[in-house]
C-alpha cells in the first residue's frame, strides 16, 4: 500500500512540471511576436507589414506643407569680378630687371610696374624702324610705296603682340631691349611672381590685377527656392567682419547646374565696394526679398542617416510601411528638416523609433542594418 502511494505522488509531481512546462512554453511563445514580413508589390515596390504600436514607443507624424518666409537667407562667399582681372603674362624670352610695385600695392592703368629685357624686344623695334626708313626713302614711287606702308604695319603690329602699346612704339627713336610692361586696368596687385633678376618665358605669369570697386558674391540656395529668384533681383549682403554694415547688389547670374549631392545652385551677384572694405573669401549672409512660397517639413527624429543618405518610413496603409530615400535641407524650427524630395504632403512617416524599424526592414531582407 505504501509503494502504491509513492507511485501516485510521483504521477502527479510529472503531471504538474508537464503543465508548467506547457504554460511556460506558451507564454514565451506570446512575448516574442513573429518577425514582421516583406511583401512584393505589382509595382515592384516593397512593404513591411508593421502596424503603429507595433514597436513600443513607435509613432506616425504627418509631412506638412508650410509657408516660406518672404526673406530668403542663405550665406555666401566675396571673390573677384572675373570681368575685373588681369593677367600681365610675359611674351618673350627674357630677365627681369627692375620691379616697381608689390603685392597689394593699387595700381593706376597704364603705370610702368617691370622693366623685361629680352633681345626679342630689340630685333622687333629695329625691324620697325627700318621700316618706317624704308617708306619714307619709298614715298615718291608709285610701285614700292603700298608695300613699304605694309611692312610697317607688319612690324607696328609685331610689337603690340609683344606687349608694347601704342603710345610706346610711336616714341621709339632707337632699338632697346629693355621694356616697361604697363597695366591695363587700374586695380590692386593680388599675385606677384617675379623678382629682379628672375628669368622669364612666354607665357609666363608676372603679375594679377584685380578691381575691388564692384565684387561677385557667390551665394547657395536650394533647389525648392529656385523660383522665387530671378536676375536683376535686389539683395543685401552683410559681411560677419563688418556685421553692421548693410552693401546693395542685385542677382546677376544663376546657375545652369544643380549639385546633386545638396541640391542647391549658385546664384552670382554683383554687390558695390566703394571703399573696398568687402574682400576676396569673405563670408558674407545675404537677404533676398522674394515671393512667397511653400514648404515640405518633418520630423528629425523620422529620418534615418544610412551610409549617404536619408531614409524615413512611410505609412502606405493601416498595417504596412515603406521606405524611402529623402533629400532634405536645415529648417529654421528646431526638431524639424526640410524635405526637398521623396516625400507628398499629407503623407505620414513613422516618428518614434525609426532607427529600429529600419533595423526590422534590413531583417525582413536578411540584412544586418
Amino acid at each position: 500500500m505504501k509503494g502504491i502511494g509513492v507511485t501516485l505522488l510521483g504521477c502527479i509531481a510529472l503531471a504538474v512540471a508537464g503543465c508548467h512546462d506547457s504554460s511556460t512554453s506558451r507564454a514565451d511563445d506570446e512575448a516574442v511576436p513573429p518577425a514582421p514580413q516583406l511583401l512584393h508589390q505589382d509595382d515592384g515596390g516593397e512593404v513591411l507589414e508593421l502596424r503603429v504600436g507595433g514597436v513600443p514607443g513607435m509613432t506616425v507624424a504627418d509631412v506638412k506643407e508650410v509657408e516660406l518666409p518672404r526673406l530668403l537667407e542663405t550665406s555666401g562667399q566675396v571673390t573677384f569680378d572675373d570681368q575685373r582681372v588681369a593677367t600681365i603674362i610675359s611674351r618673350v624670352t627674357g630677365r627681369i630687371e627692375d620691379v616697381r610695385v608689390s603685392q597689394w600695392d593699387t595700381v593706376e592703368r597704364g603705370e610702368t610696374i617691370v622693366a623685361l629685357y629680352s633681345p626679342d624686344y630689340m630685333t622687333a623695334e629695329a625691324e620697325y624702324l627700318q621700316a618706317q626708313v624704308t617708306s619714307q626713302l619709298s614715298s615718291g614711287l608709285a610701285d614700292g610705296t603700298g608695300l613699304a606702308m605694309a611692312m610697317v604695319s607688319a612690324a607696328h603690329r609685331k610689337l603690340e603682340l609683344l606687349g608694347l602699346d601704342p603710345a610706346d612704339i610711336d616714341a621709339i627713336k632707337a632699338p632697346s631691349a629693355t621694356v616697361f610692361v604697363r597695366t591695363p586696368i587700374r586695380g590692386t596687385v593680388v599675385e606677384k611672381q617675379v623678382v629682379r633678376g628672375s628669368q622669364v618665358n612666354p607665357g609666363d605669369v608676372l603679375f594679377t590685377l584685380g578691381t575691388l570697386d564692384d565684387v561677385w558674391i557667390t551665394a547657395d540656395v536650394y533647389e525648392g527656392d529656385l523660383a522665387r529668384v530671378h536676375v536683376g533681383q535686389p539683395l543685401e549682403a552683410v559681411a560677419l567682419a563688418f556685421p553692421d554694415r548693410v552693401f546693395k547688389g542685385v542677382i546677376s547670374r544663376i546657375s545652369p547646374n544643380i549639385d546633386p549631392s545638396t541640391h542647391t545652385l549658385q546664384l552670382r551677384c554683383e554687390v558695390r565696394n566703394p571703399d573696398l572694405t568687402l574682400k576676396p573669401q569673405m563670408l558674407v549672409r545675404v537677404r533676398i526679398v522674394t515671393t512667397p512660397g511653400t514648404a515640405l517639413v518633418v520630423p528629425q527624429d523620422a529620418l534615418v542617416f544610412e551610409t549617404d543618405s536619408y531614409y524615413a518610413f512611410v505609412q502606405v496603409e493601416p498595417d504596412k510601411v515603406t521606405r524611402r530615400q529623402v533629400s532634405i535641407a536645415s529648417w529654421n524650427e528646431r526638431g524639424y528638416a526640410r524635405v526637398l524630395s521623396g516625400l507628398r504632403a499629407g503623407e505620414q512617416v513613422i516618428q518614434g523609433e525609426a532607427l529600429q524599424v529600419n533595423a526590422l526592414w534590413h531583417q525582413a531582407h536578411g540584412e544586418s542594418a
